[in-house]
């Protein structure tokens, strides 16, 4: 309602002022305010997020209308805009990690409770990956070892005095045949 509200006063200045662009702004906004709800809608999957970020699409619009080249295609310049504006609001929500607290016991998140991981179980799993990694030649193994303990590709290429791309590639075909045994030794277990 509000935006009617302010597309009427704006209505009303007269073309020869600067804000008359602003004024032909707001018209196509509302012009094309069912497709931009549409639009927030199908991002937000929520009537009121869609709202409220129609309401921060048309004001960025109008704030920016300066930007606005005359005769381009506006719905394309405000669903870019509205996108925008949806990603920076997703990533300032991810970015926060906000924690929505659903237990009775307030003090439960604070408790530092966690699970308990069967070590036993992963230790196997390591030992036996190692066993693998200790079946590859030292062409490849060494690579991957070094990348395991940490070293960035430019090190391990000086260290070992061979060509960057080299390395990487013998990271990489040392992965893919780990995999591979790996899942060998899980489709046949040995005794």
């Amino acid at each position: 309602m509000r935006f009617i509200n302010v597309w009427y006063a704006m209505s009303r200045i007269k073309s020869n002022n600067p804000l008359a662009m602003v004024l032909d702004i707001s018209q196509q906004l509302i012009k094309y305010r069912s497709s931009l709800d549409a639009f927030a809608y199908s991002l937000t999957k929520n009537g009121d997020d869609a709202s409220d970020l129609f309401q921060e699409t048309a004001l960025k619009i109008i704030k920016n209308s300066d930007k606005y080249n005359v005769g381009t295609n506006f719905r394309a310049w405000s669903y870019t805009i509205m996108r925008n504006i949806f990603i920076n609001n997703y990533r300032k929500k991810k970015r926060r990690n906000l924690l929505i607290d659903s237990t009775d016991n307030d003090f439960y998140l604070n408790s530092n409770q966690s699970s308990v991981a069967n070590s036993g179980e992963t230790k196997m799993a390591f030992d036996e990956i190692m066993e693998c990694v200790e079946t590859l030649s030292d062409d490849f193994r060494i690579p991957f070892l070094m990348r395991y303990e940490g070293f960035k590709y430019d090190e391990i290429a000086k260290e070992l005095d061979l060509p960057l791309g080299t390395i990487k590639s013998r990271i990489h075909f040392a992965r893919k045949k780990l995999k591979e045994m790996i899942a060998v030794n899980t489709i046949m277990p040995r005794n």
